[in-house]
């Protein structure tokens, strides 16, 4: 097949979609199809060899803000696209207002922003797509135009849209869940990364169950492994955005109160400017108890896995996957997660961790307490999830589910 993959980039941190969809990339090539991936709003940050070639970013960032004001000409669309002004103007993301960002939020939703002719320009230039891929379905108000003009299918991947919808500010929530509800229409199927978020977007979206695929996600395999020998103190490990809203604050509320001599919480992940007050307040509170590693690469992100006797991401939200299972289990670190969201479904496919009642400090630090506090335990659940992933979860199940369901729309 010859495949379009569209993904938004970030600019200057890892995260998990781009993550996902860089590695799915890489397996559908190997398995002999012909994709072409191309990044939107901001560059990719990847972990591993980017998966775009050569291709421009589309729609960027700061294009899609400036044409809310005024029509953005070609010339300038093309110098606001570079690569390296887009980084620089990605680390002021958290200047951006509430209400600039539901707005720029509702305007992609509507329908197609003027920058997506710049895009059809240059794709049809590309030879002819069997499919079209969307990296989540917050892109779907390009739907209708890419299908036409392309004339190909088009599938969206739902992977983790509703906290960024339910955190905008009114009008703009309503109106963005609206917007998303109708541009459904123009999409040929979806995929879920987690059978939780299936049913949540089938029932927010008032779509029929079989318009859903639940694909889990899947990680490259490579180089994860436990390591040689245990750490020398306690160790708990973070590894996501630093954020509030990741239960950083919950997880380091936990780590004091348990109080264990010699502990010590290690918290790697991105950090954007956002997340640096945060991160501070956590230096001056916890002193050289904790360690925090920002914008790991991949080699450095398995060697902190292979640090930790256990991994928790306590998240205030129900999240709709949650990467960092998969990569703490292929390395047999298990996990402690709030019973919300993907977390119990992900526990039960791998038998790789506890859960804990959600936004809770004192079940966040008794389910950390027993595997701290019992080594054999916390090594039979982390080589469980180790055999659980590699059978389950490697990124080349997931490559070869989702060439089926690309297959069945053509």
């Amino acid at each position: 097949m010859r495949i379009l993959q569209l993904t938004p980039g970030t600019g200057n941190y890892h995260c998990g979609g781009c993550l996902r969809d860089n590695a799915l990339v890489h397996a559908l090539r190997a398995r002999g199809h012909d994709v072409l991936m191309v990044p939107l709003y901001l560059p990719i940050v990847p972990e591993t060899p980017l998966e775009t070639g050569t291709s421009p970013i589309f729609l960027s960032g700061i294009s899609v803000f400036l044409e809310r004001k005024f029509r953005v000409p070609r010339w300038l669309d093309r110098a606001l696209s570079a690569p390296a002004m887009l980084r620089f103007c990605s680390g002021f993301a958290h200047m951006t207002t509430a209400k600039d960002l539901g707005e720029s939020a509702v305007a992609m939703l509507t329908g197609a922003p003027p920058e997506l002719d710049r895009l059809l320009d240059w794709l049809r230039t590309q030879p002819q797509f069997d499919v079209i891929c969307l990296s989540n379905s917050l892109l779907t108000g390009m739907a209708r135009r890419l299908k036409e003009e392309l004339r190909a299918p088009l599938v969206a991947t739902m992977q983790g849209e509703d906290s960024f919808l339910d955190g905008l500010a009114e009008p703009y929530r309503t109106q963005s869940w609206q917007l998303l509800t109708q541009r459904c229409a123009d999409v040929d199927c979806f995929i879920a990364v987690s059978r939780y978020f299936a049913d949540l977007m089938r029932t927010r979206l008032n779509l029929p169950s079989d318009r859903i695929n639940v694909i889990h996600n899947g990680i490259a395999l490579e180089k994860f492994a436990p390591a040689a020998a245990p750490p020398p103190v306690p160790t708990i490990g973070f590894l996501s955005l630093m954020s509030h809203g990741k239960g950083l604050g919950l997880l380091a509320d936990a780590f004091a109160e348990l109080n264990i001599l010699n502990a010590r919480l290690r918290v790697a992940g991105a950090m954007t400017n956002a997340d640096k007050p945060l991160v501070a307040a956590l230096r001056r509170r916890l002193g050289n108890r904790v360690e925090f590693l920002p914008n790991l690469e991949r080699d450095a992100k398995i060697a902190f896995l292979q640090s930790l006797n256990v991994l928790s991401v306590p998240t205030l939200y129900a999240e709709a996957f949650g990467l960092y299972i998969l990569e703490s289990l292929a390395c047999a670190v298990p996990v402690v997660q709030p019973r919300h969201g993907a977390f119990p479904e992900l526990i039960a496919a791998t038998g790789g961790g506890l859960l804990c009642e959600p936004n809770d400090v004192h079940s966040l630090a008794a389910a950390l307490r027993q595997l701290l506090t019992d080594p054999s335990r916390a090594r039979q659940l982390g080589q469980a999830g180790r055999i659980a992933v590699q059978e389950k979860f490697g990124v080349d199940k997931m490559a070869e589910h989702v060439e089926t369901v690309l297959a069945s729309v053509q």
